[in-house]
């Protein structure tokens, strides 16, 4: 099954079921308004928009053209937004150029922030920021958890998963340094997160969806040119189900909680146009060019620029649609 929210002039949107090629939707405000509703009484509702969704299919649903031009992030805003960062070597690059070593405690234990959620951006919506703050798009796979107990252990996770979707994780890379030194974690550096316009139940993902990964590649295109084809399967640390625990640890979560992967990110990565699978951020291409030239030669986004997030599956069809946004100077 495939949800989306389309615009409708209210904070929170209108819940659509969508169809498995993401061009027909129908509407189920009759079944939930919204999709937090939804979440709110998954085990009850979630079988009428399954049978919507199988009507959609057979065309026995009444439907509308889907636009994703008109789609707000799935979760327009949500309870909790916890983003971790399960790819290690994401984490080893980015340190690397600040010039701060890694401990050995994050091979073992994730790392894991609260961003904010009471307003994500739509999957459309620019990016605004001022090029100095050093603007870095971050493609990033996320799923949304009914309600998880506190203190339950990764081995119970997974059956909390309702939904996944895919991400830009905004990072403002000339503000997180200062912000860091002080102790006390990101606020500034971590502006609006944008998520796809449709979010899936893991069911629709077959074979690429073993309960903890999704093994496909993340698309990551820069101004028309592909910036990053890493795979999210390979080379995850911390699976969902134990970041959903970590999240969980000593509080409990409610439903419509989103948990990020943090940067999908791949070992002894290269640039896409030598070869290699390229990058989910800019942050690590410009590691490995000061690793190798002595200094970054690739710029954080500038004004104009547009970023491009998607996913397929292996037949080449679009699984959640695309995150598509143009960078505005504020």
């Amino acid at each position: 099954m495939k949800l989306a929210t389309l615009r409708d002039g209210t904070r929170d949107g209108r819940l659509v079921v969508v169809s498995r090629d993401i061009t027909r939707c129908s509407d189920v405000r009759h079944i939930a308004p919204t999709l937090q509703r939804a979440l709110d009484d998954w085990d009850r509702l979630a079988p009428h928009l399954e049978l919507v969704a199988q009507g959609v299919e057979t065309g026995g649903q009444p439907v509308d053209r889907f636009h994703e031009r008109d789609a707000l992030s799935p979760l327009p805003r949500a309870y909790q937004w916890a983003d971790a960062s399960a790819y290690v070597n994401h984490v080893e690059l980015v340190r690397k150029a600040r010039g701060v070593e890694m401990p050995e405690t994050f091979w073992t234990d994730p790392l894991m922030y609260q961003g904010g959620s009471d307003a994500f951006l739509a999957p459309r919506d620019p990016i605004r920021g001022a090029e100095e703050w050093g603007i870095d798009m971050e493609g990033e796979v996320a799923v949304v958890v009914g309600d998880v107990p506190m203190g339950v252990g990764p081995e119970d996770c997974a059956a909390s998963i309702r939904l996944v979707m895919i991400a830009n994780d905004v990072s403002l890379r000339n503000l997180i340094p200062g912000e860091l030194a002080k102790g006390f974690g990101f606020f500034h550096g971590k502006p609006p997160t944008a998520f796809s316009p449709v979010a899936v139940t893991p069911d629709e993902l077959g074979a690429a969806w073993d309960g903890r990964r999704l093994h496909l590649p993340l698309l990551v295109d820069l101004n028309g040119a592909h910036f990053g084809r890493a795979n999210a399967g390979v080379d995850m640390v911390f699976d969902f189900p134990t970041l959903i625990a970590h999240a969980a640890k000593t509080r409990p979560l409610s439903a419509g909680t989103i948990v990020g992967s943090g940067t999908v990110s791949n070992k002894g990565a290269t640039p896409v146009a030598a070869g290699g699978v390229g990058f989910s951020c800019i942050a690590e291409l410009r590691t490995i060019e000061t690793i190798e030239a002595g200094a970054p030669q690739t710029p954080y986004l500038a004004d104009g620029d547009t970023v491009r997030i998607e996913m397929k599956d292996a037949e080449g069809h679009s699984i959640f649609g695309a995150i598509e946004q143009v960078v505005e100077a504020v």
